[in-house]
């Protein structure tokens, strides 16, 4: 787990989410931002789709950024010469490995997988590039024919191997055991790219790194194809928390990325997004609020400012007194336990009526005079 690196494809692979669009700008500035974050490794895009996506690349490849730059290529030589026209150092080259994914593309050929593969694959080492390839659909393939393909890819010289949960159909059992029969049978290293479309994305990625996967695929806020991806943000602050693996990025910019991300597709998130929702460090109830008021680690796995967020304390109707009391306090009132009770219960009563917490002064307006600790105002 100490050999774990990040490679991010937000650009690619969160682009491809349906209704998705993000300008050449704007994939410069998230380029930019998460390099100087420290994310080692960007899958950049699509080169061979020509037009503003080539030209975005093109650009980032220009910047002189620290990430490594990885482009997303199908197994076509054309496609290989339009990520070295961008300026590209880094391919990435995908086959079908599944039965239901070879005859939709290449007609249930399995030979045609190898031969394709293996041309494209020389082409790219013949241009002095760093070969990626990755086995689409790789957990519906038959484990046999997915090892022979590994096997076949790295004898030819790719560097690395990609696993991929194309629909998101594993769990991290499975994922571990299917990663864990490649980790025997490869030297080359293994990536992980999971899909979320059970809710298991980040977990099933984190089961693959566990069986010996040392790179793994993510995207910002999750974002991806169907049900997305796993989330760059879940994936650092689980490492760096339940296996004690700092990656060495700077987690206080991970709310800016996200909030840049959001703005970029047009997207909001749901406020109890992991990591980096609005709710993720916000509490109502009257027993947390308490907890956290007393000690915030009774209620928080970490401290808000690890990714550049804050801690929110809001009154609405499952909040308690010693949260009401406090909220008001800062605002230089002091109220006593019958105040606090009645104040309570007119929060409570008010959210129920606005479906929603309160606004700090919609809080203070239901303070019987107002009344202050050195007088009434």
């Amino acid at each position: 787990m100490d050999k774990i690196q990040i490679n991010d494809t937000t650009l690619r692979d969160g682009e491809q989410a349906a209704g998705i669009v993000f300008t050449p700008e704007e994939k410069i500035s998230l380029a930019s931002l998460m390099d100087a974050m420290g994310i080692p490794e960007l899958e950049v895009g699509i080169p061979a789709m020509g037009g503003s996506e080539a030209e975005a690349i093109t650009v980032i490849a220009q910047l002189g950024l620290n990430a490594a730059l990885l482009g997303w290529n199908r197994a076509v030589r054309s496609d290989v010469a339009a990520s070295i026209a961008c300026g590209l150092k880094r391919v990435h080259i995908s086959v079908p490995v599944s039965d239901v994914q070879i005859q939709a593309k290449f007609n249930g050929d399995r030979f045609l997988v190898f031969a394709r593969l293996e041309d494209t694959l020389k082409f790219a080492l013949d241009n002095g590039l760093f070969v990626s390839v990755g086995a689409e659909d790789s957990s519906r393939a038959s484990d046999d024919f997915l090892l022979e393909v590994a096997q076949a890819a790295q004898e030819w010289g790719a560097s690395r191997f990609r696993f991929c949960d194309t629909v998101g159909i594993l769990n991290p059992v499975t994922t571990a055991q299917k990663v864990g029969k490649l980790v025997q049978g490869l030297s080359i290293p293994i990536e992980m790219h999971t899909h979320n479309d059970f809710g298991l994305a980040t977990a099933n990625a984190l089961a693959g790194l566990q069986a010996g996967a040392t790179s793994v695929n993510t995207t910002v806020n999750g974002l991806g194809e169907r049900a997305g991806n796993a989330a760059l943000e879940e994936m650092i602050m689980a490492l760096k928390h339940l296996y004690q693996v700092d990656l060495g990025i700077n987690t206080r910019r991970l709310r800016e990325l996200s909030q840049l991300v959001v703005a970029a597709s047009g997207y909001t998130l749901p406020p109890w997004k992991a990591v980096v929702g609005d709710n993720a460090f916000a509490h109502e109830s009257g027993i947390h609020a308490h907890g956290v008021l007393k000690n915030p680690q009774t209620y928080e796995p970490f401290a808000p400012e690890e990714i550049g967020w804050e801690r929110q304390l809001v009154v609405g109707k499952h909040s308690g007194r010693h949260l009401v009391a406090n909220l008001v306090r800062q605002h230089g009132i002091t109220l006593n336990r019958e105040e606090a009770q009645f104040v309570l219960d007119a929060v409570r009563t008010l959210s129920v009526q606005m479906k929603r917490s309160l606004t700090v002064d919609e809080l203070l307006n239901l303070v019987p005079n107002r009344r202050m600790s050195h007088g009434i105002i």
